[in-house]
């Protein structure tokens, strides 16, 4: 007898959907079957839609700023994350320049996740490096990690790495076998006007300076035989030169992560009497290159949300250097981005960052992996409303969305069911290699 089945569920398996039930034992999937077989417990989904747990690539939780710090911490965050169907996120440890202070940053950043309610991992965060590139890699593996993040902008906070170490880190990739996440930008075409306010977000980053410094950084990526992924792509444009100039590695070596906001919003919003709460890094593009976007959608890879949220308040400022960039989304999420690209929205936001994030266990319903598993209501007439984390206010508020997620399971146990949220108990996940 199984510890629970769920009967009767459209689910999607195989990149497909088909009638089947699911039988869990334990923390795992333990059958996929169309037989009706007995369990503990029977869970009837019929005329629900049955989806692996969402896995989040990028997410921001208590990201201290220096001078502000997110507003969701791994609690809020990941009850919110239950909420948006999300059963596993990769945050970030703050950004170090040496491999002892690595360590202490995962240390620290594993004692700040234990309050998670989902199941959570780190990307490794580089700035500026001192010392060994190779020891720091290693470090990183030995800590159960196969992501290190970089930064080729943000030169004024000293969190930018240069191009020399970036050329030795895709080496570097290739020999140990992770994957860099790269928030990419031409530092030098940033312009930081301490005058700039909000309405000014789009002359500070153009869009120029992504574009520019993604075709470099999937030439080094060709040039070394290296593994890197794009984090949070904006335009439209940029894409359509990847596709253009490097169709050879693109999504093989060199990975494309876009965001809900830039299917969803143009830099239109910007000029709206509340357009601050709208600022983030890279910004909303125009609505051209956003079109763009949608009608190149199959070249983006995977959805990460970058949620990162902070109060109106805080970013209610005068100047765009005192506002904190970045938005919440982690809830809405899968609602939104399947009313924008329909089924192909699930696996870029499952399967293929289990891949990246080397999460083996996780982004598939099939016999022997995680039972993570989000039941949902399709309702193509659904907009977004309200909110279950601590940011008092959503940029996603009224927008239209493709349905409800009814419930959250998290390794057999639910965390959100039938739209209420009844605890959760997360746990690190230890990452593979990535090949």
């Amino acid at each position: 007898m199984y510890d629970k089945a769920l009967i009767n569920g459209k689910i999607y398996f195989k990149s497909g959907w088909q009638y089947q039930n699911i039988y869990i034992e334990g923390e795992k999937i333990a059958l996929i079957s169309d037989q009706l077989l007995p369990a503990k417990e029977i869970i009837d989904v019929l005329g629900y839609e049955v989806l692996p747990g969402v896995i989040d690539p990028h997410v921001h939780f208590e990201l201290d700023l220096g001078f502000i710090k997110s507003v969701d911490d791994f609690y809020s965050g990941s009850v919110a994350a239950a909420y948006g169907g999300v059963t596993s996120y990769v945050d970030f440890l703050e950004p170090v320049d040496n491999v002892e202070d690595l360590e202490k940053a995962f240390y620290h950043r594993l004692s700040l996740a234990k309050k998670s309610v989902v199941d959570y991992h780190f990307h490794a965060c580089i700035k500026n490096p001192k010392g060994d590139l190779e020891v720091f890699v290693k470090k990183m593996k030995a800590l159960g990690m196969n992501t290190l993040k970089l930064f080729t902008t943000y030169s004024d906070s000293n969190r930018r790495t240069y191009d020399p170490e970036i050329i030795e880190l895709l080496e570097l990739s290739k020999k140990y076998h992770f994957l860099i996440m790269a928030h990419i930008e031409n530092d030098d075409l940033i312009t930081l006007d301490p005058k700039f306010t909000y309405r000014d977000l789009l002359k500070s980053r153009p869009q120029i300076s992504e574009t520019t410094e993604a075709l470099k950084l999937a030439e080094y990526t060709r040039q070394t035989g290296g593994w890197m992924y794009m984090v949070h792509l904006s335009s439209g444009k940029t894409l359509e030169a990847l596709i253009q100039n490097y169709p050879d590695i693109l999504n093989q070596h060199f990975f494309i992560e876009s965001c809900p906001q830039y299917f969803s919003f143009t830099n239109e919003v910007l000029n709206k009497h509340d357009g601050y709460l709208y600022t983030f890094a890279p910004p909303l593009r125009s609505a051209h290159e956003k079109d763009l976007l949608l009608y190149h959608q199959d070249a983006v890879y995977t959805i990460g949300t970058d949620h990162c949220a902070f109060m109106k308040k805080d970013k209610d400022q005068l100047t765009l250097a005192k506002t904190p960039l970045g938005i919440g989304g982690i809830e809405h999420a899968l609602g939104v981005m399947r009313y924008h690209l329909k089924d192909q929205t699930i696996d870029k936001m499952t399967k293929r960052v289990a891949y990246t994030q080397s999460l083996r266990s996780k982004g598939e319903i099939s016999e022997g992996f995680d039972a993570d598993l989000v039941v949902f209501k399709p309702d193509n007439s659904m907009k977004v409303h309200g909110n279950h984390g601590t940011c008092d206010y959503s940029v996603y508020e009224n927008h239209p969305s493709a349905g409800q997620v009814i419930s959250t399971i998290l390794r057999g146990q639910f965390v959100i069911k039938d739209g209420e949220f009844v605890g959760g108990k997360g746990q690190w996940i230890k990452g593979s290699d990535f090949h």
